[in-house]
């Protein structure tokens, strides 16, 4: 019973280092968006900085589950859910890429005229964050059926890319003079979209772990 007790003590750590993890990217991407709102490059500075910080404890929840699949042996629900939590701490990192990502970006928008882009980021920022915050949410809850919702948002992130890489695409063509804004608005909700695609795999992991069902290419199943 004791050594029951400790291994459920070592589950809860390792679940409160991932929500360490996953506040420390949603700040990131959050902190992104608002340099890319105001041109603050100084924001910029701080998602880069964090960046290292992020990579850190990757590598830290990395090895906090790999030692207990090590040591411990888990079996079926205790199984999924570390395997869950690897899977789901590499996409959060790759979150805190896309930030880095964006930031990049908006340093080099800010060599150039501030100008108004047939473009909407900060509303598709804002449903790529609330895909990762509901997804997030899921895991915290074991709750698959909000994890389920989330997988039907990422097509309205997409629509959202496909409908701003066609405004800037020809705005580029129309106004050639205006390709270096245009272009970096057009990667950075490229950025994004991936940023919805790691909500969608942090959900299925969720499901996965919940109801012991791989969703990952069949929606439907979920």
């Amino acid at each position: 019973m004791a050594t029951r007790i400790k291994f459920q003590q070592s589950l809860d750590d390792l679940k409160e280092r991932l929500l360490i993890m996953a506040g420390m990217t949603e700040q990131a991407i959050q902190r992104s968006i608002e340099a890319y709102r105001t041109r603050d490059l100084t924001i910029c500075e701080q998602v880069f900085k964090a960046e290292p910080s992020i990579n850190r404890l990757e590598r830290e929840i990395d090895q906090m589950a790999l030692d207990l699949l090590a040591m411990e042996q888990p079996m079926a629900v205790d199984l999924r859910f570390i395997l869950s939590v690897i899977r789901i701490n590499a996409d959060l990192e790759r979150v805190g890429d896309q930030a880095v990502n964006i930031a990049v970006r908006v340093r080099e928008m800010g060599a150039f005229a501030n100008i108004d882009l047939p473009v909407d980021i900060p509303k598709l920022a804002s449903l790529a964050a609330a895909m990762v915050r509901k997804s997030l949410q899921a895991f915290i809850e074991g709750d698959a059926d909000l994890a389920t919702s989330v997988l039907r948002l990422d097509d309205e992130v997409d629509e959202m890319n496909d409908a701003a890489f066609y405004s800037l695409s020809t705005l580029i063509r129309e106004k050639p003079d205006l390709t270096p804004q245009s272009l970096n608005a057009l990667i950075i909700a490229r950025n994004l979209e991936r940023v919805g695609d790691h909500a969608t795999n942090i959900a299925e992991d969720v499901i996965f772990w919940v109801r012991g069902a791989d969703v990952r290419h069949n929606v439907s199943a979920a």
